[in-house]
């Protein structure tokens, strides 16, 4: 996982989607690092497992964007962190709340719809936020938060703390010309951002090989001086290694730093996307052989750390906490009519 080289010229190559980086994987975690990461990631795949099936049940409305495959992503970069640093992304966003902490009650009950959720039923999928939890949204605007979240770090700076601000997007929004925007700014001004571009291959159903001149994005800062990094998005242990590192730059002041997360969604680009732009065997394959949860699985089980009855055991713990984020949701009132006219500005 070396830094991209400033000195050298960007040259365009197309990735096998089940290619890995050529580094190897971050330092072996402890037995309470890996059930902590087991547990966190099977909350976030078993919560969207759910909402998957909500959606089919037309309990869930608009647009519902799922994280499955994904999930070490987001739970590696959160056991780096520290308090107070924020998170913010784009539509693809139920991961990075439950990683953040936020109820899954609340956050089910958003996603029906009903006044206990996070914007009180107003939001839906994509826009919800907690500022107890540092989660500033979920965003449906392909690339807007990346600004955001440059703004974010820029009111770190000013306030002189030591916080980061991790500001997730995916390959396509890559592309968006405020990302480039952002990152002049970031780099003129030091700001303490850490851009996690997460490419899972296919941005809205689109190959990167088709739609990026240069498929190597962490080196898409090379034109603004920003280092840029490509992890393997599906271990989370290189995951977490990746983000101690890039947090510890920010933090000494050195500026923004691109984390490419090399990563891959299971699921089409949202509920209505039958994915057919690439093959089932492609997605099995990924399954079978790079699944971040099977990863941590295997290794509790080959060291003898866990036994198969521990595993199923935290297994049920997680799905009896979906179920009743579930059942909470379908019984939550409706908001009442009056918050059609709170949260507007005019």
């Amino acid at each position: 996982m070396a830094l991209a080289n400033n000195k050298q010229a960007a040259t365009p190559a197309a990735r096998n989607p089940s290619d890995k980086p050529s580094s190897a994987s971050g330092p072996e975690f402890a037995k309470e690092q890996e059930l902590l990461a087991l547990r966190e990631m099977l909350l976030i795949r078993r919560f969207e497992e759910k909402s998957g099936q909500m959606y089919g049940m037309g309990l869930i409305g608009g647009f519902c964007h799922l994280y499955i495959g994904q999930e070490a992503v987001v739970v590696g970069l959160k056991m780096a962190m520290q308090d107070g640093d924020q998170m913010i992304t784009a539509y693809r966003d139920h991961g990075h709340m439950i990683a953040s902490g936020m109820d899954p009650k609340g956050v089910m009950a958003e996603l029906t719809g009903r006044r206990s959720g996070y914007s009180r039923g107003k939001g839906g999928s994509m826009h919800m936020f907690s500022l107890e939890k540092h989660f500033f949204g979920g965003h449906g605007i392909v690339g807007a938060q990346v600004s955001l979240g440059t703004g974010l770090a820029f009111a770190n700076r000013y306030r002189k703390n030591s916080s980061v601000s991790l500001t997730f997007f995916g390959d396509g929004a890559a592309n968006q010309g405020q990302v480039a925007e952002s990152f002049n700014m970031a780099e003129l001004w030091k700001l303490p951002v850490i851009y996690v571009i997460e490419n899972n291959r296919y941005a809205m159903g689109t190959s990167v090989s088709r739609a990026s001149a240069q498929t190597d994005f962490s080196k898409r800062g090379l034109s603004f001086n920003i280092p840029g990094e490509q992890v393997d998005g599906m271990d989370v242990r290189a995951v977490k290694a990746a983000g101690e590192k890039a947090l510890k730059w920010c933090r000494e002041g050195n500026g923004p730093i691109i984390l490419e997360m090399l990563t891959y969604r299971y699921r089409g680009h949202s509920m209505s996307d039958p994915a057919k732009y690439r093959t089932k065997e492609e997605v099995e394959k990924m399954r079978s052989e790079q699944d971040p949860i099977e990863q941590v699985r295997t290794r509790l089980l080959a060291k003898k750390l866990a036994t198969e009855d521990d595993l199923k055991k935290i297994d049920a713990q997680v799905r009896a906490i979906v179920n009743e984020a579930a059942e909470f949701a379908t019984h939550d009132p409706e908001p009442d009519p009056s918050e059609l006219y709170t949260d507007v500005l005019a």
